[in-house]
């Protein structure tokens, strides 16, 4: 029993709208990309675990999707796990994006959910690198006025300022036991996902309109011959229309996406790759729950 008394672990899970800076902040906490950053809203589509582990604690956190009405199979899955992880979850860190002001109505919407969640709440402000003091002050005010029962932190998760004090509060919640994953372990995902998502981050980096909402990546293949680890990948859009943007003009965008993405790829993996990708059509791809579940979009 002393064995188990001497560390602390638990799960947290992120809630906050789209592009509040979740993936930024589980990144900052894990000291590991383990999640992609854009300014597209639905950039998160899985629950994705990031795990920090330090001075006998491991969190284990949750980037969840953001919270949002769902629309098709794809946001009305986004939102049933969102509502899985919240009730399954030890503490709930509700991120707020202090530049842009709290208190609207998909924060009020995400906080009534929170309240009925029933689980420890720790509220981060984020983004004051951004704002005046007024406005922080005012955004931390707001972010009281929730009446969640819980500590208010302004925080940066693009510069770290406020960070380390947000983490050991969440620490301090936790309840004592043992670590769920291995120490060195930084998140749960399979690497064809990790490496999927790094694809998709770029194509994200360089397109507008439907486009981003409308794209998915799967990764066919991983093969490693020890100097040389060849990524087969497929991008997928739903129209054709989709398929020529992508492409571009003498195929420029779909290598200026493959040479990106490329390079995280071997940041990720640590060795020389070669990246082969591809781009088809799967309309309504988005609706096809058997697509889904093979995709772990649960």
């Amino acid at each position: 029993m002393a064995e188990l008394a001497a560390t602390r672990s638990g799960f947290v899970a992120l809630a906050g709208r789209p592009n509040v800076g979740k993936s930024t902040l589980v990144n900052a906490i894990v000291g590991h990309k383990v999640a992609i950053v854009s300014d597209k809203p639905q950039t998160t589509r899985r629950a994705i675990r990031g795990v920090a582990t330090r001075d006998g604690v491991q969190i284990v956190l949750t980037d969840l999707p953001g919270v949002q009405r769902p629309r098709d199979e794809l946001t009305r899955r986004m939102q049933r796990r969102v509502e899985q992880e919240l009730a399954q979850a030890d503490t709930a860190l509700f991120v707020l994006n202090g530049d842009q002001g709290v208190g609207g109505p998909g924060d009020v919407w995400i906080a009534d959910a929170l309240r009925g969640a029933k689980v420890p709440v720790v509220i981060a402000v984020n983004k004051v690198d951004r704002t005046s003091n007024p406005r922080t002050v005012a955004a931390l005010q707001a972010a009281a006025d929730f009446d969640l029962d819980a500590d208010v932190f302004p925080i940066s998760a693009r510069t770290g300022h406020g960070v380390a004090q947000l983490v050991d509060h969440i620490a301090a919640l936790l309840p004592a036991g043992p670590f769920y994953f291995p120490a060195e372990e930084v998140s749960d995902q399979p690497e064809s996902v990790m490496l999927a998502e790094l694809v998709r981050e770029q194509v994200l980096a360089r397109t507008r309109q439907e486009i981003p909402h409308s794209v998915e990546v799967h990764v066919e293949e991983i093969s490693d011959r020890g100097d040389l680890i060849t990524v087969r990948a497929l991008l997928w859009v739903e129209t054709e229309s989709q398929k020529g943007i992508v492409i571009g003009s003498g195929g420029q965008m779909v290598k200026a996406i493959g040479s990106a993405a490329r390079l995280e790829l071997e940041r990720e993996l640590g060795s020389q790759v070669h990246l082969d990708l591809s781009v088809r059509v799967r309309r309504a791809w988005r609706a096809d729950d058997g697509l889904l579940d093979r995709l772990g979009i649960t």
